[in-house]
């Protein structure tokens, strides 16, 4: 939406797909929270609690939850959303302007002349496209970043600045990379000439392990990563090229910032995974997964379809499809809401158990 014409509340209504009533060719410039909102914004008070808001602040307009009393509110029309969440989401789409990146390729990027750039594509300054890449019709990409040799990026992606895609990268459709992502970095995989204290204490669960000294040896990525279409990526996300066959990250799925996926790793689609998770290499991700913060999958695994994992969940074996889990290490939801019930009355617990040992105590002193 442009500063200088906005959109008529009857526009806004129409591309949401929902009902709005009063002066639908009011214009509105911005979204704005209630009681921040001036004349020309939008009001955002999708639920009754912020309605307080909007005595507070000046909006003439504001999108609100279906049947509120917008005049009783003070305002002279109002945008119904049904799901205020999903009304957001079209609302800040057609609200957003999008990185200011010019039509073009700048005079200061350098492309490779056996790399293709597609019909439309709108390229920053300090941009490097390496040999053979490929970059699909009406890409844009920021200033900063390298494509490397290989790599085939589809139709209307939106790369920001300084995000690195290595050698070989494949991804779809409608991209989308915040600044600083990393895609395509060697894996982190390491051996030793003779089994190493990590590998025997894996095998035997005791701490006794050999302590002869050894040096780690590189496995080198042979692999690279492959992304499906409508894929998110955060800023400054790390996905590891595979060592033999790709990384995989299925379509529809996003990740927030700072989300590290080790080599070999396989997320399937529509997943969403949030800040600082880390899943470790050859661990398997299926469809619809939910990873919330902070949360860890180890390697080898696999978490199946439909899991839900609440924030600093750490996963260390295979999670069946549709579990919802918490906690360190991982169990059911409601397995881990009654541990920390017990948990909290270890205190009670064990003072109450010190008192029954003194009565014990003192009546067999009695006998």
């Amino acid at each position: 939406m442009t500063e200088q014409n906005g959109h008529s509340i009857g526009e806004i209504a129409a591309a949401l797909g929902t009902a709005a009533e009063g002066n639908l060719d009011l214009r509105v410039m911005r979204a704005s929270e209630p009681a921040a909102a001036g004349p020309d914004d939008l009001a955002l008070a999708m639920d009754p609690k912020y309605a307080a808001g909007l005595s507070v602040g000046k909006a003439r307009a504001a999108l609100l939850w279906p049947g509120a009393d917008w005049r009783g509110l003070g305002l002279e029309a109002a945008v119904f959303a049904p799901r205020g969440r999903l009304a957001m989401a079209g609302l800040s789409r057609m609200m957003d302007e999008g990185p200011g990146i010019a039509p073009g390729i700048h005079a200061l990027t350098v492309i490779d002349p056996t790399a293709q750039i597609g019909e439309g594509a709108a390229i920053g300054p300090f941009v490097t496209i390496g040999a053979g890449a490929q970059i699909g019709p009406d890409a844009r990409i920021g200033a900063h970043v390298s494509v490397g040799p290989g790599a085939r990026i589809g139709a209307s992606a939106l790369i920001l600045d300084g995000v690195r895609i290595g050698a070989r990268v494949t991804i779809g459709d409608r991209f989308i990379c915040q600044p600083g992502a990393v895609i395509g970095s060697d894996g982190f995989s390491f051996v030793t000439p003779e089994k190493s204290a990590v590998e025997q204490i894996r095998e035997t669960l005791k701490e006794d392990h050999d302590k002869a000294e050894q040096s780690w040896v590189r496995i080198h990525s042979l692999g690279a990563v492959s992304i499906g279409d409508n894929v998110e990526i955060g800023a400054n996300v790390c996905i590891d090229r595979g060592t033999i066959r790709d990384t995989e990250i299925g379509s529809g799925t996003k990740l927030d910032n700072l989300v590290h996926i080790g080599h070999n790793v396989r997320v399937g689609r529509d997943c969403l995974l949030c800040g600082q998770v880390g899943i470790a290499g050859s661990a398997r991700i299926g469809n619809r997964v939910v990873l919330a913060g902070q949360c860890g999958v180890n390697d080898n695994i696999f978490v199946g379809d439909d899991v839900l994992a609440g924030g600093a969940t750490k996963i260390f074996t295979n999670a069946p499809a549709g579990r919802v889990l918490l906690g360190y290490p991982a169990v059911r939801m409601e397995t881990h809401i009654e541990l920390q019930k017990a948990l909290r009355r270890l205190p009670r617990t064990a003072t109450r158990l010190a008192e029954l040992e003194r009565v014990v105590s003192r009546l067999s002193g009695e006998t």
